[in-house]
């Protein structure tokens, strides 16, 4: 498979008047073309701040970002984002969030939501304003309108962190059938080790200060996942071997 994203010697750096805080140090990752991966690591490792230089929302770094072999000069409608918050527009309806500043009337543009729609199962609430929606809900809404644009990549940075169990369970399974669905390439951020091993080909671990890639776990196993199943566990476990490495050398050191 070709790659959907190139990260080449990503580097880092927030400046201040007092000291420079280095966030990411020359990280090298590629994603391949349908692919689901993962980050994960310690807070401040950079992950999130990764995502938005891939996503182009952040061009003040060194090295370099390739979508499909194209350089990453800003944000485009080719990578699809999704964040902790939905952030729809409270004024419109679903199907009105998922077209955005598309027209509705367009044939094409009204065919493609409602595929959407049905894609993330949402119907019935097509004309549902985001107060009337629940949580899980809007997530689903704001994750149509990313797909709606048919990115090469959707990027996604903690996008059921606020949510409770039950509805990131529920979740987590609505993006595995669109994965499978639409084979758009997946970058996730998370801080959630099953949610890592239960969605994705490949978990990235990062290590901090600064910002490298410490491991890259391939997750073999055949979807549907069982999280009680022993290999699943197994592969849960040397996720978090990576992450306490990490944790033991820093208690050392103190």
């Amino acid at each position: 498979m070709q790659p959907a994203v190139e990260i080449k010697g990503v580097s880092k750096t927030f400046r201040s008047g007092h000291a420079d805080t280095y966030v990411l140090d020359r990280v090298d990752l590629t994603v391949r073309e349908g692919d689901f991966t993962t980050l994960i690591g310690p807070s401040g490792c950079g992950k999130s701040t990764l995502l938005k230089i891939v996503a182009g929302l952040d061009s003040d770094y060194e090295g370099e970002v390739l979508l499909e072999g194209e350089a990453v000069r800003g944000p485009s409608q080719e990578k699809g984002v999704i964040f902790q918050e939905h952030r729809l527009f409270p004024w419109l309806t679903a199907e009105q969030n998922i077209a955005a500043d598309l027209s509705l009337r367009n044939a094409d543009v009204r065919r493609r939501t409602d595929e959407l729609i049905a894609l993330v199962k949402l119907g019935g609430f097509e004309k549902a304003y985001p107060r009337q929606l629940s949580g899980g809900m809007s997530q689903r809404v704001a994750i149509a309108r990313a797909l709606l644009r048919q990115p090469k990549a959707l990027l996604l940075d903690e996008p059921f962190g606020a949510l409770d169990a039950f509805t990131r369970a529920h979740l987590q399974e609505a993006l595995l059938d669109i994965w499978q669905t639409r084979k758009t390439s997946m970058l996730l951020v998370t801080h959630d080790i099953d949610e890592a091993v239960f969605l994705s080909t490949r978990v990235v671990v990062m290590d901090t200060k600064p910002g490298r890639i410490k491991a890259s776990v391939p997750i073999d196993l055949p979807y549907p996942r069982s999280r009680s199943s022993r290999s699943f566990t197994e592969l849960r476990t040397a996720v978090l071997g990576h992450l306490e490495q990490r944790q033991e050398q820093e208690a050392y050191s103190i």
